[in-house]
């Protein structure tokens, strides 16, 4: 796989390079999520993300943040109830609503799997001449407000 090394290249042939390092870094996360025990399928991993950001949401927020039919939703929440990563309870503002939240459990897979990424990202950065670092931290910046404000406006009703 050719790399782009020119910086007037088009975006499209920058997008190939793009596309190989975000391989490695699947590669990285498929990893580090093989480590981390329970073990958990990407979906539940997702599930577990979102209530984390959130710290507490009701299965209906969940449900639309996965994409997902509240009942299949509802189903992913009961494997994460019965491996202890996931509770639920009657939310505190409506006693008809349930409030998702992570166990001790379910946030210390989390921590878990963060520090194994942290760990196998820094071995790859630390081969990396100081140079190249501060170009990705530099580009990476860059990339991530370019996809936020894409994302934004995805969001804004037409």
């Amino acid at each position: 796989m050719t790399l782009v090394r020119d910086s007037n290249q088009q975006p499209a042939e920058v997008a190939v390079s793009v596309e190989a390092a975000a391989e490695s870094l699947v590669i990285i996360w498929d990893r580090c999520l093989d480590r981390v025990r329970p073990r958990v399928s990407a979906s539940q991993l997702r599930a577990l993300l979102v209530v984390d950001r959130h710290q507490s949401i009701n299965l209906g927020g969940l449900a639309d943040e996965l994409g997902a039919i509240p009942s299949s939703a509802s189903r992913l929440c009961d494997r994460l109830e019965a491996a202890g990563l996931m509770a639920r309870r009657t939310s505190p503002d409506d006693r008809r609503e349930v409030a998702l939240s992570l166990t001790a459990a379910g946030s210390r897979l989390l921590a878990d799997l963060r520090e194994a990424r942290r760990s196998e990202l820094a071995q790859v950065l630390a081969a990396m001449p100081p140079a190249a670092r501060s170009a990705l931290v530099t580009g990476l910046r860059g990339f991530h407000d370019a996809a936020a404000g894409r994302f934004a406006e995805e969001e804004r009703p037409a």
